[in-house]
Order: C-alpha cells, then structure tokens, then sequence
C-alpha cells in the first residue's frame, strides 16, 4: 500500500485570533499533495475563508510546515519543529454522524475573582456555529472565545451513529479512537472541572441533564450483589432529582435531598455501598469520617471538627452557587455521634452539642444545597429523631439480609476470581444455585467468610504438613464441592439457626405416645405453615401448657428445627442470669428486633414463669420484662417478615391473672402419659423389656406420669444387662417420688 502520509515540520499558529478555530494551518502546496494522497470521495473541507472548515489553507505557513495551536500541540505532545507525519482523513466524514456531546469548560486564564457565570445554552449555541461540522474525539482539548472570555474545551465523551443506522443504535464512548461530526442536531452537555472559573447555569447534560454519573460506570462492576432493590430507591430518592438542571427543579417547588440513612444488620454492605456510591458519581472526593472520631478531648473540638467537614462545600455553594459540585460526607456508625439527646449521662453535653452542629449545618437557616450526608448504623433506634425527618437524612433505606437470588449474586462476585482462572471445579461452579440455597440468612460478610473456609481446605489439601520444606503445586489448588461443604459445618450466619443446640433439648427423639400428644403434633405443623405461607397472619404466638416433665420444651424444640425456618432464637432463664430487670427487657426487645430481619422467624420462650421472675409467695414478679413480652407479643413484624412464638409454662393457671396466658393466639395441652397402652409404647420405644415385665409396670402406673420422668426412671434402672427388671423398675420409680397406690402389692411374674 502506497505510504499516502507527508512529513511536515510543527509550527505555531500564524496568529492569535487564529487560535480559536480548532484548524489547522498548510501551505497551498502541502494540501495539494494531501489532497491528491486523500481516498476518493472525501468532501472538501478546506477553505480560504469560510468558518466551517477543518484546514486553512494559505499564505500564514511556509511549506514543509503545519501550524497547530499550543493546545494542539500540548494534546498531541508535540514540540515545535518536531517532523511528524501528516494523513489525510481515511473515513468518510458522513458516517461518523455525532448524536451527543460532553464537554468540561473553563477559564484558560484563571484569576482570583468570583466564577464566570455562563449559560450553557447561549455557550451550545455559539459551539455549533464556531465548530459546526468538525470531528472530534475524546480528551481533545480546544480553543474558544465567548462573550469576551477565553475558554478551554475538554472533550469528555460522544455518542456517535452511523448514518445508515436505525435509531437507537448509537453508542456513547470516552474511548480517543472513537470520533464523530458535529452538526446543529447534536446535542451538547457541560460539566466543568473542580476548581472551575465558570459557573454552568441552565442545561448541564444532553437533553436539559445533569451529569452526576460518570460515563463509565456500570454497576455490576462495583462488586455489590443482592441489592438491586435498594439501589433503586437510592436513586430515586436522592438522585433522580440532581439529573434535571436547576431551573426545572426550582419549578417544581422542592430542594434535593441532603441526607440518607443506611441501617440493618452488621456485615450485609452498608459501608460497601457507600463506598461505592461516591466512586460513579461525578462529585468531590467523598469524605469519610468514622463516628467516634468526630469526638475530641478539648471543649468545642467535636462541633469544629463537624464544621470543617462541610468548609469546602460551604465555600463553594458561595462562589459557584447552583454550579457547585456535589460533595458527599459519609459517617460511619453514626450513632456514635448522634444519639438521641438527652439519653448521654456524661456531664459534658458533647453529645448534644455535636447532633445540634450536624442538625444546623445540613438544614440551618444557611443550609447547604450542594451536599449530601450518608449515614450508616445497625442502631436505627439510638439516632436522635430530629435527624432522621425530612429536610436531613429523610431517605432510609435497609440493607438487610440478601434472599436467595441476592445470595447467588454475592457467591459469584466471591468466586469470579477462582473461576475464572481455573481454581473452581466444575461441579462446584454448577452447585452455586444450590449453595445460595444453603446458606439462608448468610449475610455478605459471612457469604465471603464461607469462601475464605472452602479455599482453606483446598489450601490445607495441596500442603504436606509432615514436610513444610517441599513447595506445594499451585497448578493442582483447586476449590472443590466438598471444601464448600465442610466450610458450611464450620461458618454459622448470626442470624441463622443454631440446630445443634436446640436438638440437644429433644437427644432422645419425639415418641408419639397417645392420640392427644398426635393432635398437638400436626396443630403446632399446621401454625409453622400459617406462618410461612399466610398473609393474613405475619405474627403467631402459641403457648404450649402442661404438668412438669410432659416433654413440652422438647416438642417445641422439635417442631422449631423440623420447620426450616432460617431464623431461631430461643429464649431461656438460665440466659437470663444476672441481668437486672432492664437488662433482661432489652436482651428480649433485641431478640425481637433481630428476628425481624429474617423473613421467616422463631421464637421459643421456654419457662414462660421462670423469664419473668414469678414467685408464689407475694406473688412476686418482673413487671418491666412482662409488659416487653405482652407488647412484643402483640407487635407484627415489618411487612414481608413472619414470626412464630412458641412459649411453654407450666403453671397457666397462676400467669392467667397477669393477662400473659391471654395474650397468645393459641394455647395448646400437652399431656402426660395415662393409661397402660401409653406407657408400653414408651417402653417399647426406650428399652428392651420383657412383655411381662412391661406388662406388669404398666398395670402399677396408674396415675398420670410425665414422659421425661418415665425416661430418667428407665436411665436409673439400666444395668450392665441388655434388660430391665420389672423389680428394679418399680425400686426406681418408688426412689424418683412417683405415688403408686398399689405399690405394696408385688407383681405378679
């Protein structure tokens, strides 16, 4: 192929009111062989005069030599007399059509005065006619004189289409080898840069829009899953309205929102979020403080350590007023800083001091437009309300547990990098929808928690512990289906259920002794379902009542884990122990409160009497930790969230004046082993026995008799044997306090 390129020497431009045309400058000469070089059918864009043109050609340069402006040359990064060679254009200019524009504007000259105000619609305007069918390209720097002012222009992105394309086949780019025409049709965006000598006022983006957004971000690219949803109602709320230019937001009669909460549970990526957040918005370096931080030693340095954060913002609200960038301020566990006032003991009132300051700085009588504040905590509860209404952080958004889906999203993000360099078998990579299902209740954290434990495994795999001096093979370190598995023995989700302990409560299985005990059975399964399919009833509360050792905490326990539900917390005296009454009132509100982050969720309470103190003699009784557990019980859950109570007591007859018994939806009975049949079924199920013998120890047992104390009196009298006497049995059970009223007559053989 023929070289078409002639070598030319960098020159300056001819004269200075020929800097501001974008053009380059030949000899008739050169730009005849040019021309001759050019690919057919390439419109003639030279002229001698005319305005819309992309090369002059004239008498201001000698031959061999082409004059470029200095922003020319700097974005070539050429130095004069430098001998560079030069092509003609290789496409026709007709298909590289232009749609839109980006371009950032400022002062080439900048002093210490206030902003240059500049309407961007006169400023597009005057574009179009200066530069009207010229080509540009991405990060191309340019000249241009408006309104007595010199401006340098920045070429950000463009959107281009090709002319025989349907619409809305263009694409926008900030890549530099894409280039398109400018024409009257093109529609033209401004931004400006930090630090900017112009003020933008009107239009800032293409269409009447600002531009908030970087052009390259993509959210999926941010490592966040599960949280589509919340980034909706982010955007929303706090956003949708900073993309229309000011004009028509002051129409509209309301202001942006200044601040936002973020709240839920620890490790599901509030903090990640926010972090994200100020990386695609096209706004100031975010300032990221951490709540206790802001806390000084000195009296006053708490509150100036809240105003220097919003100095910067402050300043230039004053300078550039509407044209101000948007600066974000992101507090971290921002409860720390702004409890409720009032509730801080400390004697200081910093506490107070500090909420006031943050309340007058975000919506005071000089309140801020240009900012926006987000919050993070997992204690909603503890922020002053003052802070929370609209006008401060107005928008609240929880970041909860991901569902199944979300999972899924998170699973992938954590295991791209195996993947995708081969260090994730392939039956694992087909599990994953399966894992996101085992892992109900996982939060992010703990999602990356399980994949850090499944990678250990395969790393404690490829390591010979007997020879740490021999180098393990890197190519054979590869994730497998069982490392996931053995990691889901090991990480537990806080919010999860923990089987372990709760099947403890029933070691020695569930025997269906009688028709009544089978009723109880397929009554609490028929609640667990109400539960997790009706909508009509998103809290249940059941109190199962009946003598000691009936086997009612083991049944609850039973029916709790057989359920599926991903979330169970169990409520007990013995956990109680040495929390004073508050105490313990606020150990059963937070049981509560983190029950409502699971979509399904259960509760037992075991030893209703024994939660809340109750004594006899007196009566005597905790009235704080009552009255929690008779409005928790009447509470429902946020929308979209169910919760079963299951609570067991044996003594409803003497909570019933306390009104607790009545405050459960249903009460069922659970009931003692009566009657022969009930207690051979038992046996059966427990010992080996002869049936004489069983015969003859249920004809004894006469009178009611609990399961749990039949079992401890069958543990009493095993043996060494693989039997057990009737004899002994009946030693046993006369030395465990049971009455039997024909106990002196001796069985018969």
């Amino acid at each position: 192929m023929a070289d078409l390129s002639l070598s030319l020497a960098v020159d300056s431009t001819p004269a200075n009111n020929l800097t501001f045309g974008n053009k380059v400058f030949l000899s008739s000469g050169d730009f005849e062989v040019l021309w001759n070089n050019s690919p057919t059918g390439n419109t003639d864009r030279h002229s001698h005069n005319s305005k819309d043109t992309l090369v002059s050609v004239g008498d201001w340069v000698f031959t061999a030599r082409i004059g470029l402006n200095r922003m020319q040359r700097r974005t070539a990064n050429l130095a004069l007399n430098t001998v560079i060679p030069v092509y003609p254009f290789p496409e026709k200019v007709g298909n590289i059509t232009m749609v839109a524009i980006n371009l950032m504007a400022d002062l080439m000259v900048k002093g210490k005065g206030k902003p240059k105000q500049v309407d961007t619609s006169k400023l597009s305007d005057a574009f179009k006619v200066n530069f009207s069918h010229q080509v540009f390209t991405p990060n191309q720097v340019l000249a241009m004189t408006f309104e007595g002012s010199k401006l340098e222009i920045v070429v950000q992105s463009v959107e281009v289409a090709t002319i025989d394309g349907r619409e809305g086949q263009g694409f926008t780019s900030t890549h530099q080898n894409t280039h398109g025409m400018l024409n009257n049709q093109t529609d033209i965006g401004w931004t400006k840069p930090p630090g900017s000598m112009v003020n933008l006022e009107g239009q800032t983006g293409p269409g009447g829009q600002n531009i908030i957004f970087r052009a390259d971000f993509d959210f999926a690219k941010l490592g966040i899953g599960g949280l589509g949803k919340e980034f909706s109602q982010i955007f929303r709320r706090a956003f949708a309205s900073r993309i229309f230019n000011s004009a028509v937001v002051r129409e509209m009669g309301i202001s942006h929102v200044r601040g936002m909460l973020l709240y839920g549970p620890p490790g599901c990526g509030k903090t990640l979020i926010a972090r994200q957040i100020g990386k695609v918005l096209n706004a100031r370096e975010p300032k990221i403080v951490n709540g206790p931080e802001v806390l000084d030693k000195f009296v006053g340095g708490s509150e100036e350590k809240i105003r220097a954060l919003f100095a910067d913002a402050e300043k230039e609200q004053a300078d550039q007023g509407e044209a101000s960038m948007l600066h974000i301020v992101i507090f971290d566990e921002i409860d720390a800083i702004c409890k409720t006032r009032g509730t801080v003991r400390d004697g200081t009132g910093v506490s107070d001091s500090v909420v006031n300051q943050l309340l007058s700085k975000i919506d005071g009588v000089d309140s801020l437009n240009n900012v926006l504040i987000i919050g993070m905590t997992n204690r909603k509860d503890m922020i002053d309300d003052a802070l929370l209404r609209p006008g401060r952080l107005e928008v609240h958004v929880e970041i909860g547990l991901p569902d199944e889906a979300g999972r899924l999203q998170i699973l992938q993000i954590h295991t791209r990098g195996m993947k995708e360099r081969g260090r994730l078998d392939k039956e694992t990579a087909d599990n994953m929808e399966e894992l996101s299902r085992l892992t109900k209740n996982f939060s992010g954290a703990e999602i990356e928690g399980l994949v850090k434990s499944a990678a250990s495994y395969a790393f404690e795999r490829e390591v010979d512990v007997k020879n740490l001096d021999q180098a393990p093979d890197p190519n054979n370190l590869v994730v497998r289906w069982k490392d996931f598995q053995s990691a889901l023995c090991e990480v537990h989700p806080k919010f999860g259920a923990d089987s372990q302990e709760l099947e403890t409560l029933y070691a020695n299985g569930i025997v269906p002794y009688s028709q009544e005990f089978d009723e109880v059975q397929v009554t609490l399964g028929r609640l667990i379902e109400q539960t997790r399919l009706s909508e009509r009833t998103p809290i249940m509360s059941v109190l199962l009542q009946g003598e000691a050792f009936s086997g009612k905490t083991a049944l609850m326990a039973h029916a709790a884990v057989t359920s599926g539900f991903p979330f169970i917390r169990k409520i007990a005296a013995d956990e109680l122990i040495g929390m004073g009454e508050v105490s313990k009132a606020g150990y059963i509100s937070r049981v509560f409160l983190d029950s409502y982050k699971s979509p399904l969720s259960i509760i037992l309470i075991d030893d209703l009497e024994r939660v809340i103190d109750f004594v006899r003699t007196g009566p005597r009784f905790s009235n704080t930790v009552l009255q929690t557990l008779l409005v928790l019980l009447k509470k429902p859950p946020p929308q979209g969230h169910r919760l079963l109570v299951m609570a067991t007591t044996a003594v409803p007859y003497l909570l019933e004046e306390l009104m607790l018994v009545q405050a459960f939806m249903v009460s069922l009975h659970v009931p003692q082993l009566q009657g022969g049949g009930s207690v051979k079924t038992v046996l059966r199920k427990l010992v080996p026995m002869s049936q004489a013998d069983m015969d003859n120890i249920a004809a004894v047992i006469t009178n009611p008799i609990g399961i749990k104390q039949l079992l401890m009196v069958t543990e009493m009298a095993r043996t060494d044997e693989e039997t057990v006497s009737c004899e002994r049995f009946l030693e046993c059970l006369h030395t465990s306090g049971y009455s039997v009223d024909s106990y002196a007559a001796a069985p018969q053989s």
